[in-house]
Protein backbone atom coordinates (compact mmCIF):
# COMPACT_ATOMS: atom_id res chain seq x y z
CA UNK A 1 0.00 0.00 0.00
CA UNK A 2 1.14 3.54 -0.53
CA UNK A 3 -0.05 7.04 -0.05
CA UNK A 4 1.21 10.22 -1.67
CA UNK A 5 0.81 13.36 0.40
CA UNK A 6 -0.75 16.49 -0.98
CA UNK A 7 -0.28 20.21 -0.79
CA UNK A 8 -0.28 21.30 2.87
CA UNK A 9 -2.86 23.64 4.34
CA UNK A 10 -2.64 27.06 2.73
CA UNK A 11 -4.30 29.30 5.31
CA UNK A 12 -3.71 29.39 9.07
CA UNK A 13 -6.42 30.00 11.63
CA UNK A 14 -7.18 33.65 12.27
CA UNK A 15 -6.84 34.55 15.94
CA UNK A 16 -8.69 37.46 17.48
CA UNK A 17 -5.61 38.64 19.38
CA UNK A 18 -3.32 38.85 16.37
CA UNK A 19 -3.83 39.75 12.76
CA UNK A 20 -1.78 37.22 10.85
CA UNK A 21 -2.80 36.26 7.34
CA UNK A 22 -1.05 34.02 4.87
CA UNK A 23 -0.26 35.95 1.73
CA UNK A 24 -2.36 35.32 -1.35
CA UNK A 25 0.45 34.88 -3.83
CA UNK A 26 -1.13 35.47 -7.19
CA UNK A 27 -0.22 34.99 -10.81
CA UNK A 28 -2.55 35.64 -13.70
CA UNK A 29 -3.40 32.88 -16.16
CA UNK A 30 -2.74 34.81 -19.39
CA UNK A 31 -1.63 31.71 -21.28
CA UNK A 32 -3.58 28.83 -22.73
CA UNK A 33 -3.73 25.57 -20.85
CA UNK A 34 -0.58 23.59 -21.55
CA UNK A 35 -1.52 20.23 -20.08
CA UNK A 36 -4.61 19.01 -21.87
CA UNK A 37 -4.70 15.23 -21.29
CA UNK A 38 -5.17 12.57 -23.90
CA UNK A 39 -8.31 10.57 -23.08
CA UNK A 40 -8.23 8.15 -21.42
CA UNK A 41 -5.20 8.75 -19.22
CA UNK A 42 -3.43 5.79 -17.62
CA UNK A 43 -1.15 5.66 -14.60
CA UNK A 44 -0.66 4.39 -11.07
CA UNK A 45 -3.05 5.26 -8.26
CA UNK A 46 -2.18 5.95 -4.63
CA UNK A 47 -4.49 7.12 -1.85
CA UNK A 48 -4.69 9.71 0.95
CA UNK A 49 -7.03 10.18 3.89
CA UNK A 50 -8.22 13.80 3.74
CA UNK A 51 -7.67 17.28 2.33
CA UNK A 52 -5.43 19.66 4.23
CA UNK A 53 -6.85 21.92 6.91
CA UNK A 54 -8.55 24.19 6.22
CA UNK A 55 -8.26 23.69 2.45
CA UNK A 56 -7.23 21.24 -0.20
CA UNK A 57 -5.15 22.30 -3.17
CA UNK A 58 -8.19 23.68 -5.00
CA UNK A 59 -8.99 26.16 -2.22
CA UNK A 60 -12.06 24.46 -0.73
CA UNK A 61 -12.66 22.84 2.66
CA UNK A 62 -13.41 19.14 2.33
CA UNK A 63 -16.98 19.59 3.58
CA UNK A 64 -17.72 21.94 0.67
CA UNK A 65 -16.84 19.41 -2.05
CA UNK A 66 -19.61 18.19 -4.33
CA UNK A 67 -18.65 14.59 -3.65
CA UNK A 68 -17.04 12.58 -0.83
CA UNK A 69 -15.02 10.89 -3.58
CA UNK A 70 -12.11 13.14 -4.57
CA UNK A 71 -8.70 12.97 -6.24
CA UNK A 72 -5.43 14.87 -6.49
CA UNK A 73 -3.62 15.52 -9.79
CA UNK A 74 0.12 15.89 -10.35
CA UNK A 75 1.49 19.44 -10.09
CA UNK A 76 4.69 18.66 -12.02
CA UNK A 77 5.72 16.69 -15.08
CA UNK A 78 9.42 16.28 -14.31
CA UNK A 79 10.45 12.63 -14.79
CA UNK A 80 13.67 11.94 -12.90
CA UNK A 81 13.71 15.46 -11.43
CA UNK A 82 12.49 15.66 -7.83
CA UNK A 83 13.46 19.28 -7.17
CA UNK A 84 11.08 21.89 -5.80
CA UNK A 85 9.73 24.46 -8.27
CA UNK A 86 7.63 27.53 -7.43
CA UNK A 87 3.86 27.28 -7.71
CA UNK A 88 2.16 28.28 -9.91
CA UNK A 89 4.64 27.17 -12.56
CA UNK A 90 5.32 30.16 -14.86
CA UNK A 91 5.01 30.06 -18.67
CA UNK A 92 8.80 30.02 -18.98
CA UNK A 93 8.74 26.54 -17.41
CA UNK A 94 5.59 25.30 -19.14
CA UNK A 95 7.19 21.93 -19.93
CA UNK A 96 7.15 21.17 -16.19
CA UNK A 97 3.39 21.67 -15.81
CA UNK A 98 1.59 18.46 -14.87
CA UNK A 99 -2.07 17.57 -15.31
CA UNK A 100 -2.89 19.74 -12.30
CA UNK A 101 -2.27 22.52 -14.85
CA UNK A 102 -1.65 25.18 -12.20
CA UNK A 103 -5.05 24.41 -10.70
CA UNK A 104 -7.00 24.85 -13.93
CA UNK A 105 -8.47 21.34 -13.69
CA UNK A 106 -9.89 21.92 -10.22
CA UNK A 107 -13.58 21.20 -9.75
CA UNK A 108 -13.81 18.88 -12.77
CA UNK A 109 -15.05 15.32 -12.45
CA UNK A 110 -13.14 12.26 -13.57
CA UNK A 111 -14.34 8.72 -14.11
CA UNK A 112 -11.72 6.35 -12.76
CA UNK A 113 -11.47 2.70 -13.85
CA UNK A 114 -9.49 0.14 -11.83
CA UNK A 115 -6.81 -1.75 -13.74
CA UNK A 116 -4.12 -4.32 -12.99
CA UNK A 117 -2.77 -5.36 -9.60
CA UNK A 118 0.97 -5.30 -8.84
CA UNK A 119 2.51 -8.47 -7.40
CA UNK A 120 5.81 -6.73 -6.62
CA UNK A 121 6.96 -3.52 -4.95
CA UNK A 122 5.12 -0.38 -6.02
CA UNK A 123 6.28 2.16 -3.44
CA UNK A 124 6.97 5.26 -5.55
CA UNK A 125 10.64 5.37 -4.56
CA UNK A 126 12.47 8.10 -6.53
CA UNK A 127 14.38 6.74 -9.48
CA UNK A 128 12.90 3.26 -9.11
CA UNK A 129 10.60 1.36 -11.46
CA UNK A 130 6.95 0.87 -10.61
CA UNK A 131 6.03 -2.71 -9.64
CA UNK A 132 9.63 -3.85 -9.53
CA UNK A 133 10.39 -7.48 -8.70
CA UNK A 134 6.88 -8.40 -9.75
CA UNK A 135 4.35 -8.10 -12.54
CA UNK A 136 1.01 -6.54 -13.36
CA UNK A 137 -1.92 -8.98 -13.30
CA UNK A 138 -5.62 -8.61 -13.95
CA UNK A 139 -8.04 -9.77 -11.26
CA UNK A 140 -11.67 -9.54 -10.26
CA UNK A 141 -11.48 -5.86 -9.32
CA UNK A 142 -10.36 -4.74 -12.78
CA UNK A 143 -13.03 -2.69 -14.52
CA UNK A 144 -14.62 -1.29 -11.33
CA UNK A 145 -15.44 2.41 -11.73
CA UNK A 146 -16.15 5.50 -9.66
CA UNK A 147 -16.74 9.15 -10.59
CA UNK A 148 -14.66 11.54 -8.45
CA UNK A 149 -14.03 15.29 -8.21
CA UNK A 150 -10.61 16.96 -8.59
CA UNK A 151 -9.94 18.65 -5.24
CA UNK A 152 -6.23 18.49 -4.48
CA UNK A 153 -2.71 18.39 -5.89
CA UNK A 154 0.29 16.08 -5.64
CA UNK A 155 3.68 17.78 -5.79
CA UNK A 156 5.78 15.51 -3.60
CA UNK A 157 9.27 14.33 -4.49
CA UNK A 158 8.38 10.73 -5.28
CA UNK A 159 8.05 8.72 -8.46
CA UNK A 160 4.25 8.80 -8.41
CA UNK A 161 4.01 12.61 -8.38
CA UNK A 162 6.99 13.24 -10.68
CA UNK A 163 7.66 10.24 -12.98
CA UNK A 164 4.08 9.17 -13.70
CA UNK A 165 2.14 11.89 -15.59
CA UNK A 166 -1.17 10.00 -15.36
CA UNK A 167 -0.94 9.28 -11.62
CA UNK A 168 -4.00 9.94 -9.45
CA UNK A 169 -4.08 10.18 -5.66
CA UNK A 170 -7.51 8.88 -4.57
CA UNK A 171 -9.44 9.43 -1.35
CA UNK A 172 -8.82 6.39 0.84
CA UNK A 173 -12.45 6.11 1.87
CA UNK A 174 -13.46 5.87 -1.79
CA UNK A 175 -11.44 2.77 -2.67
CA UNK A 176 -14.03 0.26 -1.52
CA UNK A 177 -16.86 2.32 -3.07
CA UNK A 178 -15.71 1.53 -6.62
CA UNK A 179 -18.56 -0.23 -8.39
CA UNK A 180 -18.47 -3.31 -10.60
CA UNK A 181 -21.59 -4.95 -12.03
CA UNK A 182 -23.69 -2.49 -10.03
CA UNK A 183 -22.18 -3.47 -6.66
CA UNK A 184 -19.45 -1.72 -4.59
CA UNK A 185 -16.30 -3.83 -4.49
CA UNK A 186 -16.28 -3.62 -0.69
CA UNK A 187 -12.84 -5.06 0.07
CA UNK A 188 -10.32 -3.92 -2.54
CA UNK A 189 -8.46 -1.94 0.13
CA UNK A 190 -6.25 -2.92 1.85
CA UNK A 191 -5.51 -6.52 0.88
CA UNK A 192 -6.04 -6.14 -2.88
CA UNK A 193 -4.74 -2.64 -3.51
CA UNK A 194 -0.93 -2.24 -3.81
CA UNK A 195 -1.16 1.02 -5.80
CA UNK A 196 -2.93 -0.35 -8.83
CA UNK A 197 -2.89 0.83 -12.37
CA UNK A 198 -5.91 2.93 -13.30
CA UNK A 199 -7.29 4.73 -16.33
CA UNK A 200 -9.37 7.87 -16.16
CA UNK A 201 -11.03 10.56 -18.21
CA UNK A 202 -12.94 13.80 -17.62
CA UNK A 203 -16.72 13.56 -17.47
CA UNK A 204 -19.59 15.98 -16.93
CA UNK A 205 -20.62 16.73 -13.35
CA UNK A 206 -22.98 13.84 -12.51
CA UNK A 207 -26.69 14.67 -12.13
CA UNK A 208 -25.96 18.38 -12.01
CA UNK A 209 -28.73 20.64 -10.69
CA UNK A 210 -28.89 24.06 -9.08
CA UNK A 211 -26.36 26.85 -9.47
CA UNK A 212 -22.86 27.84 -8.38
CA UNK A 213 -21.81 28.03 -4.75
CA UNK A 214 -19.68 30.99 -3.69
CA UNK A 215 -17.83 31.64 -0.45
CA UNK A 216 -15.30 34.04 1.05
CA UNK A 217 -12.02 32.47 2.17
CA UNK A 218 -10.36 32.91 5.54
CA UNK A 219 -8.81 36.36 5.78
CA UNK A 220 -10.93 37.86 2.98
CA UNK A 221 -11.76 41.52 3.62
CA UNK A 222 -12.32 44.83 1.83
CA UNK A 223 -8.80 45.12 0.40
CA UNK A 224 -8.13 41.43 -0.26
CA UNK A 225 -11.35 39.81 -1.39
CA UNK A 226 -10.68 36.13 -1.99
CA UNK A 227 -13.58 33.88 -2.97
CA UNK A 228 -14.00 30.21 -3.79
CA UNK A 229 -16.24 29.05 -6.63
CA UNK A 230 -17.75 25.57 -6.45
CA UNK A 231 -20.66 23.34 -7.52
CA UNK A 232 -19.47 23.71 -11.08
CA UNK A 233 -21.06 22.11 -14.14
CA UNK A 234 -17.68 21.84 -15.90
CA UNK A 235 -14.83 23.14 -13.79
CA UNK A 236 -13.62 26.74 -13.69
CA UNK A 237 -10.99 28.38 -15.87
CA UNK A 238 -11.59 31.94 -14.84
CA UNK A 239 -13.60 34.50 -12.91
CA UNK A 240 -14.31 37.99 -14.20
CA UNK A 241 -15.42 40.81 -11.92
CA UNK A 242 -17.16 44.06 -12.74
CA UNK A 243 -14.64 46.74 -11.78
CA UNK A 244 -15.14 50.23 -10.46
CA UNK A 245 -14.61 51.59 -13.98
CA UNK A 246 -17.60 49.61 -15.30
CA UNK A 247 -15.57 47.06 -17.28
CA UNK A 248 -15.18 43.32 -16.83
CA UNK A 249 -11.74 42.46 -15.49
CA UNK A 250 -10.03 39.10 -15.14
CA UNK A 251 -9.60 38.05 -11.51
CA UNK A 252 -6.25 36.74 -10.36
CA UNK A 253 -6.15 33.14 -9.14
CA UNK A 254 -5.00 32.81 -5.54
CA UNK A 255 -1.69 31.10 -6.36
CA UNK A 256 -2.66 27.75 -7.95
CA UNK A 257 -5.70 27.17 -5.73
CA UNK A 258 -7.74 26.53 -8.84
CA UNK A 259 -11.17 27.45 -7.44
CA UNK A 260 -10.01 30.52 -5.49
CA UNK A 261 -9.82 34.00 -7.01
CA UNK A 262 -9.12 37.54 -5.79
CA UNK A 263 -11.78 39.96 -7.02
CA UNK A 264 -12.40 43.70 -6.86
CA UNK A 265 -15.53 45.69 -5.96
CA UNK A 266 -17.96 47.46 -8.26
CA UNK A 267 -17.12 50.80 -6.59
CA UNK A 268 -13.80 52.11 -5.30
CA UNK A 269 -13.13 50.76 -1.78
CA UNK A 270 -16.63 49.28 -1.82
CA UNK A 271 -17.94 45.95 -0.52
CA UNK A 272 -20.36 45.04 -3.34
CA UNK A 273 -19.26 42.64 -6.08
CA UNK A 274 -20.44 41.29 -9.40
CA UNK A 275 -18.78 38.32 -11.09
CA UNK A 276 -19.24 35.90 -13.93
CA UNK A 277 -17.46 32.57 -14.39
CA UNK A 278 -15.82 30.69 -17.26
CA UNK A 279 -15.72 26.90 -17.28
CA UNK A 280 -13.04 24.44 -18.42
CA UNK A 281 -13.92 25.11 -22.06
CA UNK A 282 -13.52 28.88 -21.42
CA UNK A 283 -17.26 29.32 -21.98
CA UNK A 284 -19.23 31.68 -19.74
CA UNK A 285 -21.24 29.62 -17.25
CA UNK A 286 -25.02 29.87 -17.61
CA UNK A 287 -24.74 32.09 -20.70
CA UNK A 288 -22.84 34.79 -18.83
CA UNK A 289 -25.03 34.90 -15.72
CA UNK A 290 -23.88 37.64 -13.33
CA UNK A 291 -23.66 36.86 -9.61
CA UNK A 292 -23.98 39.86 -7.27
CA UNK A 293 -23.16 39.81 -3.54
CA UNK A 294 -21.66 41.85 -0.72
CA UNK A 295 -19.02 41.36 1.94
CA UNK A 296 -20.79 40.42 5.19
CA UNK A 297 -20.21 42.49 8.32
CA UNK A 298 -18.29 39.68 10.03
CA UNK A 299 -15.68 39.85 7.25
CA UNK A 300 -15.01 43.60 7.30
CA UNK A 301 -11.94 42.96 9.46
CA UNK A 302 -11.20 39.63 7.79
CA UNK A 303 -13.28 36.46 7.59
CA UNK A 304 -12.30 34.23 10.50
CA UNK A 305 -13.99 31.08 9.20
CA UNK A 306 -12.28 28.89 6.62
CA UNK A 307 -15.28 29.39 4.35
CA UNK A 308 -18.10 31.95 4.64
CA UNK A 309 -20.93 31.10 2.27
CA UNK A 310 -22.31 33.86 0.03
CA UNK A 311 -25.95 34.58 -0.70
CA UNK A 312 -26.19 36.18 -4.12
CA UNK A 313 -28.61 37.50 -6.68
CA UNK A 314 -28.31 36.80 -10.39
CA UNK A 315 -28.93 38.74 -13.54
CA UNK A 316 -27.69 39.21 -17.07
CA UNK A 317 -24.43 40.76 -18.13
CA UNK A 318 -24.79 44.42 -19.13
CA UNK A 319 -21.25 45.65 -19.96
CA UNK A 320 -20.03 44.59 -23.38
CA UNK A 321 -16.37 45.53 -23.05
CA UNK A 322 -13.71 42.84 -23.30
CA UNK A 323 -12.32 41.58 -19.97
CA UNK A 324 -8.88 42.90 -19.11
CA UNK A 325 -6.19 41.62 -16.80
CA UNK A 326 -5.76 44.92 -15.01
CA UNK A 327 -6.27 45.36 -11.31
CA UNK A 328 -9.14 47.48 -9.95
CA UNK A 329 -8.87 51.21 -10.49
CA UNK A 330 -6.53 52.81 -7.94
CA UNK A 331 -8.38 55.30 -5.73
CA UNK A 332 -7.53 58.97 -6.19
CA UNK A 333 -4.92 60.23 -3.71
CA UNK A 334 -6.47 62.79 -1.32
CA UNK A 335 -5.12 66.33 -1.43
CA UNK A 336 -2.16 66.76 0.90
CA UNK A 337 -1.74 63.01 1.38
CA UNK A 338 1.59 61.26 0.99
CA UNK A 339 3.53 58.45 2.63
CA UNK A 340 6.89 56.72 2.66
CA UNK A 341 7.94 53.15 3.36
CA UNK A 342 11.17 51.71 4.70
CA UNK A 343 12.17 48.08 5.23
CA UNK A 344 14.55 46.26 7.57
CA UNK A 345 15.64 42.64 7.96
CA UNK A 346 14.77 41.73 11.56
CA UNK A 347 16.03 38.12 11.47
CA UNK A 348 17.41 35.58 9.03
CA UNK A 349 18.09 31.85 8.85
CA UNK A 350 19.14 29.27 6.31
CA UNK A 351 16.60 29.47 3.51
CA UNK A 352 14.63 32.47 4.77
CA UNK A 353 14.38 35.78 6.57
CA UNK A 354 11.90 38.20 8.15
CA UNK A 355 11.20 41.74 7.01
CA UNK A 356 9.57 44.64 8.84
CA UNK A 357 8.16 47.58 6.88
CA UNK A 358 7.45 50.99 8.40
CA UNK A 359 4.83 53.16 6.71
CA UNK A 360 4.82 56.87 7.63
CA UNK A 361 2.23 59.49 6.74
CA UNK A 362 4.44 62.33 5.47
CA UNK A 363 1.56 64.51 4.30
CA UNK A 364 -0.57 67.19 5.95
CA UNK A 365 -3.81 65.18 5.77
CA UNK A 366 -4.89 61.95 7.41
CA UNK A 367 -4.76 58.80 5.30
CA UNK A 368 -7.68 56.42 4.95
CA UNK A 369 -5.48 53.74 3.41
CA UNK A 370 -2.03 52.95 2.04
CA UNK A 371 -0.20 50.43 -0.09
CA UNK A 372 3.47 49.53 -0.38
CA UNK A 373 5.16 48.08 -3.45
CA UNK A 374 8.62 46.70 -4.17
CA UNK A 375 10.48 44.02 -6.12
CA UNK A 376 12.66 41.19 -4.85
CA UNK A 377 16.12 40.81 -6.36
CA UNK A 378 15.82 37.05 -6.94
CA UNK A 379 13.40 34.17 -6.44
CA UNK A 380 12.30 35.17 -2.93
CA UNK A 381 8.67 34.46 -2.03
CA UNK A 382 6.48 35.92 0.72
CA UNK A 383 5.24 32.94 2.74
CA UNK A 384 3.50 34.67 5.65
CA UNK A 385 2.54 38.21 6.64
CA UNK A 386 0.88 40.35 9.28
CA UNK A 387 -0.70 43.80 9.41
CA UNK A 388 -0.97 43.96 5.61
CA UNK A 389 -2.41 41.97 2.70
CA UNK A 390 0.30 41.28 0.10
CA UNK A 391 -0.02 39.84 -3.38
CA UNK A 392 3.01 38.70 -5.36
CA UNK A 393 3.46 38.32 -9.11
CA UNK A 394 6.92 37.05 -9.97
CA UNK A 395 9.40 39.33 -8.19
CA UNK A 396 6.88 42.15 -7.68
CA UNK A 397 4.99 42.51 -4.38
CA UNK A 398 2.18 44.88 -3.47
CA UNK A 399 0.83 45.06 0.09
CA UNK A 400 -2.30 46.97 1.15
CA UNK A 401 -3.24 47.93 4.69
CA UNK A 402 -5.57 45.92 6.87
CA UNK A 403 -8.87 47.54 7.85
CA UNK A 404 -7.58 48.29 11.35
CA UNK A 405 -4.34 50.11 10.38
CA UNK A 406 -5.28 52.00 7.21
CA UNK A 407 -6.11 55.28 8.94
CA UNK A 408 -2.96 57.28 9.74
CA UNK A 409 -2.89 60.82 11.11
CA UNK A 410 -0.32 63.23 9.70
CA UNK A 411 3.12 62.15 10.95
CA UNK A 412 1.87 58.80 12.29
CA UNK A 413 3.47 55.46 11.47
CA UNK A 414 2.43 51.82 11.32
CA UNK A 415 4.30 48.63 10.55
CA UNK A 416 3.72 45.38 8.75
CA UNK A 417 5.88 42.31 8.44
CA UNK A 418 6.55 39.29 6.28
CA UNK A 419 8.33 35.96 6.40
CA UNK A 420 10.22 35.42 3.13
CA UNK A 421 11.84 32.37 1.61
CA UNK A 422 15.33 32.83 0.18
CA UNK A 423 18.36 34.92 1.11
CA UNK A 424 17.81 38.53 2.17
CA UNK A 425 18.79 40.97 -0.59
CA UNK A 426 18.11 44.70 -1.07
CA UNK A 427 14.57 45.45 -2.25
CA UNK A 428 14.12 47.42 -5.44
CA UNK A 429 11.68 50.29 -5.94
CA UNK A 430 10.21 50.32 -2.44
CA UNK A 431 7.43 52.93 -2.48
CA UNK A 432 4.25 53.88 -0.65
CA UNK A 433 0.98 55.05 -2.17
CA UNK A 434 -1.46 57.06 -0.05
CA UNK A 435 -5.21 56.66 -0.34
Amino acid sequence: MGSASRRPATRPAVFAAIAVLVVGVSLLWPWKSGAAPVTPVTGNATHFDALGAPYGGCGLPQEMLDSPDFVALNVYNTPGDYSFYPRPIPPSQAAKIGLWDNGRNCGRFVQVTIGDYCTGTNDGAPGQAFCRNGSWVSDGYAGAQLTMVVADSCGDSNAWCRDDPGHLDLATASLNRFVKNGVPVGDMNPAHWNNRRISWSYVAAPSYTGDLKLGFLQGAQRYWTAIAVSHLPNGVHGVEFLGADGTWQQAQPDSDLGQAFVIGPTATAGTAYAIRVRDASDTLVNDGRVYRFTLPDQCLSGCSAAYTGISYTTGTSTPTTTPTTTTPTTPTTPAGASCTATAAVTSSWTGGHQLEFTVRNTGSAALSGWATAFSFAGTQQVTNSWNAVPTQTGQQVRAANQTYNGTLAAGATTTWGAVVSGTAQPLAGLACTAR
